[in-house]
């Protein structure tokens, strides 16, 4: 069953308004090529001269024909797509690792290049086939981004747990061929991919030249819920000994490419006590949704944005963080007391959902925040991580961050980087 392409909205003063389309419309074709989803919409009305075939929400076939102007925008948001589910059963997979009880979309097991493209999703690219490969070379969606974990085949195919997984390497090589450029991350499993399969790895990957835009390393995560998992936790060592064979590649790749191509996530520079790089290092931070370079991105965002701070005399401001920042905050916060006049106290967190093996300060819950600061009476103001909200207001484990605000005995604001809560006065 093919599945329909339909509007979810349409902007007053877009095309789609004007020609007089209605939520629901269901959108079959442009200039005769079928539309099957998002990607073919985008692409294909992107022209200047248009014959849309659609549906309306009543059953009515009609037929729109449209010159397009330069810069036109068409007006149309459609409703989410369909999303290809995975079929591996990666013992590492973070949604393995969840409890029962949180937000719905934390269970869908995506795998799908569309929003690889559209969003920066990683995916296996283990269920493409050779018209997805067509599509990709067609509509040039680069860059992907790549879970490799490994490039030798039959390691691959043990860390996926998924025999039918195809040769990674020689799917990247007839996309590098089409003009396809990727950003590739290897979850490490310690005693799997780490060692010579990790090098061998590395090696396939920088063999693919300038199509492989960078590498991430990413140590395996873990929370005690992760009931498939049956390998090694990584541990300090591990983490030292990943972060050498990194700076390894990352030296040569500095002299002969110009930039470091390899990178660690920050995770594993904390594992492995080691201090994390300046922000030249990453250049375009181009792998910073995975982690890679954050807290270097958010030291460069406070220091950038002192001078523009408020100042907050006399206040007491709790700051709420996961306990793997907690180490790196308190020269972030005399920073911001000298620049604010402000009283600033360090609120470190451990996941009481996952348990101390989660660290990080985006899976808090709803419930860490209010163990932090239900009875903190002493405090003006309290500053919770943003990244553990949603962009509908939910903590992952689905209450509304409004609703655990008004719980709390203080201002409660969430924050990615202080200054966009302290260039301001707080009331």
């Amino acid at each position: 069953m093919v599945a329909s392409v339909r509007v979810a909205r349409v902007e007053r003063g877009g095309i789609a308004a004007a020609l007089g389309m209605e939520r629901g419309t269901e959108l079959l074709s442009i200039n005769g090529r079928r539309i099957a989803d998002f990607l073919d919409w985008e692409f294909l009305s992107a022209d200047e001269d248009l014959v849309i075939e659609a549906r309306q929400p009543d059953g009515e076939h009609v037929v729109y024909e449209v010159e397009r102007g330069e810069g036109d925008s068409m007006g149309v948001e459609l409703e989410p797509p369909t999303v290809r589910q995975c079929a591996n059963r990666c013992e590492f997979c973070f949604i393995e690792g969840l409890p029962p009880g949180l937000r719905a979309p934390l269970y869908l097991r995506d795998d799908d290049y569309r929003l690889s493209f559209a969003y920066g999703n990683f995916a296996t690219l283990s269920n493409v086939r050779e018209r997805d490969v067509r599509r990709i070379l067609e509509y040039r969606l680069s860059p992907l981004y790549v879970s490799v974990h490994a490039t030798p085949h039959d390691v691959r195919r043990v860390l996926l747990n998924n025999p039918k997984v195809p040769d990674v390497i020689g799917q990247l090589t007839t996309l590098a061929a089409g003009g396809i450029q990727f950003h590739c991350q290897m979850v490490i499993v310690p005693g799997i991919n780490d060692g010579v399969v990790l090098e061998q790895s590395l090696s396939d990957l920088w063999a693919l030249g300038d199509a492989v835009l960078t590498a991430a390393i990413v140590p395996v995560g873990l929370t005690q819920f992760s009931h498939l998992y049956t390998g090694r936790a990584m541990d300090r060592e591990a983490a030292r000994g990943l972060l050498s064979v990194t700076s390894r590649w990352a030296a040569r790749a500095q002299a002969e490419r110009n930039q470091p191509w390899v990178f660690g996530s920050d995770e594993l520079y904390l594992l492995a006590d080691v201090p994390l790089p300046d922000a030249p290092y990453y250049g375009e931070f181009a792998q910073i949704e995975n982690g890679v370079g954050s807290v270097t991105m958010l030291r460069q965002r406070v220091g950038e944005g002192l001078p523009a701070l408020a100042r907050h005399d006399g206040r007491r401001i709790g700051v709420v963080t996961g306990t793997a920042m907690a180490p790196l905050m308190p020269p972030l916060l005399d920073a911001l007391r000298d620049a604010t006049g402000a009283t600033f106290d360090l609120l470190p967190v451990v996941n009481s959902l996952f348990g101390p093996t989660t660290t990080t300060a985006g899976l808090l819950t709803s419930a860490d925040i209010r163990n932090a600061l239900a009875g903190r009476v002493d405090l003006d103001l309290a500053m919770v991580p943003a990244e553990c909200i949603n962009e509908r207001g939910q903590f992952l484990d689905d209450r509304l961050f409004d609703d655990v605000r008004d719980e709390l005995p203080m201002t409660v604001l969430p924050s990615y980087d202080f200054i966009d809560v302290l260039r301001e006065p707080v009331r």
